[in-house]
């Protein structure tokens, strides 16, 4: 064990936690809880928004996946990166609807069935992904103290899920101003001191393979577009971003978030993706008898090493510690995040729509912390089923992609679209992803590639809702009128 590695991760949990409490006591009703009582200001917005997209999929799936193929693991970033411009023109009108959750929109613009099925996507999705910044924070752990994995994970979630219970998106917008502080210092420290301890250019001339700087690496255009797809469609339809312009004080402060957000992201992801493939290239070329070295199969956790091992090339202690505590902030930020969104969605759109819909709004809190635990426990489960952080990410972004995309741009982009449409195209990219999941999980060769399972889920989800939208017949203005109001 580190002794002082494990006191800062500690020391910054608690000071996490503390806010988080604070936050607690200015919970007064379902707003306050589901969307920070729709005041958030634009730089708290871009904040959550940074903090929250950047989880453990960027840091360790996608890191991993740099140090193995180079720069064309971009094409997995640059799908958000276009899905952030694309949402920089609904970013106002979402804000207007002023819902609570996607699904409310779901249930505007089509009807009370797509609002339940949206539900049931988001939930299996987002239960995945914050199964997955269960491990990272287990990865963490582990490094630092030693911790066995099983006992990290346990420990990560417990915290996860303690801090989302307490006081919802309040205390999530306010934490993250901290997170996205260390995340973006850390990482812009980090790169020019590896660069230039290992040799700059001479080094990366002399001693990297030039594919690990081609377009698209080893692989070709299919590959390409099997990583950028998920990423572009799971940004469009995903629900924390929605419920986060919900939470923006005005129409204003969302689309001034959506510029500032792809800037930053872009800067973050390619920092981490370049922090990858320099420093892999120097622990996996180590003896393997070394405390240093890092296995191509242990690639996923090569920014986490770094942070550990980092004064080896370059990085001072501060440096590595200030780059583990950004570690800390993406995990617990895009956990928090992705526990609050389904445990909304499972009270708003299934318990106050369908169970309770006269329930007092002190009951509508407990109700959702509660279902905050249950979640959580779900999604420790999820981590069962897959082998690797980066199958776990496509799996879920593809869910969402395929099944909730599709019909939620619909609403907003195509009045010809009808009730019919949307709700056969959400349950068709549902049982399209979940299909081909369920079979590679139980025949013993894989039936298709997680990176692709994109293709047949979203094709078959856009098909089907254009289809069927075109065989019934058109929906009066009354239906999507609201989605088409003049900016």
């Amino acid at each position: 064990m580190n002794l002082l590695f494990f006191g800062v991760v500690l020391a910054y949990l608690l000071i996490l936690m503390a806010v988080s409490i604070v936050k607690s006591f200015a919970v007064k009703n379902q707003e306050d809880f589901m969307v920070a009582g729709r005041s958030v200001p634009t730089y708290k917005l871009v904040a959550t928004l940074l903090c929250t997209w950047i989880g453990s999929g960027g840091l360790l799936a996608g890191a991993g996946l740099a140090a193995r193929v180079g720069l064309s693991e971009l094409w997995m970033a640059a799908g958000a990166w276009v899905g952030i411009i694309l949402v920089f023109f609904l970013a106002g009108k979402v804000r207007r609807i002023a819902q609570y959750t996607v699904p409310d929109i779901l249930e505007l613009r089509y009807n009370k069935w797509a609002r339940v099925l949206g539900t049931i996507v988001i939930v299996i999705a987002y239960t995945t992904i914050v199964g997955y910044q269960f491990r990272g924070g287990a990865f963490v752990l582990e490094l630092v103290a030693g911790i066995p994995q099983w006992q990290g994970v346990l420990l990560t979630a417990g915290f996860i899920i303690i801090f989302t219970a307490f006081a919802g998106m309040l205390s999530i917008v306010s934490v993250d101003i901290i997170n996205g502080a260390v995340i973006t210092i850390a990482l812009l420290v980090a790169v020019p001191l590896v660069f230039f301890h290992l040799g700059g250019t001479g080094y990366v001339q002399a001693e990297l393979d030039p594919q690990l700087f081609s377009l698209f690496g080893s692989y070709n255009f299919l590959w390409a577009m099997g990583v950028f797809l998920p990423t572009l469609l799971l940004l469009l339809g995903e629900s924390n971003m929605y419920q986060k312009f919900f939470s923006a004080k005005s129409e204003k402060a969302a689309k001034h978030a959506v510029v500032w957000w792809v800037s930053g992201t872009i800067i973050i992801e390619t920092a981490i993706a370049t922090l990858a493939i320099l420093a892999f290239s120097y622990f996996n070329r180590l003896d393997a008898a070394s405390p240093f070295f890092l296995a191509v199969e242990n690639a996923e956790q090569v920014i986490l090493h770094t942070a550990r091992f980092g004064v080896e090339i370059g990085i001072p202690q501060v440096g590595g510690l200030l780059l583990i505590c950004a570690a800390v902030a993406i995990i617990t930020s895009t956990g928090n995040s992705f526990l609050l969104a389904p445990s909304t969605n499972l009270t708003r759109d299934i318990y106050q729509r369908f169970i309770a819909p006269e329930a007092a709004e002190s009951r509508i809190v407990l109700v959702q912390r509660m279902l905050v635990v249950v979640l959580g426990v779900a999604a420790y489960l999820m981590l069962t089923l897959y082998d690797s952080i980066l199958a776990m990410a496509f799996t879920a972004y593809t869910m969402i992609g395929a099944g909730l995309t599709p019909a939620l741009l619909a609403a907003f982009l195509w009045k010809r679209v009808t009730t019919a449409g949307g709700v056969a195209s959400i349950a068709t990219g549902m049982a399209v992803t979940l299909c081909i999941t369920v079979l590679n999980n139980v025949l013993s060769t894989p039936f298709l590639d997680e990176a692709y399972i994109v293709l047949p889920a979203a094709g078959a989800s856009v098909l089907v809702l254009i289809v069927v939208s075109l065989l019934t017949s058109p929906e009066s203005k009354e239906k999507w009128g609201k989605f088409y109001t003049a900016d």
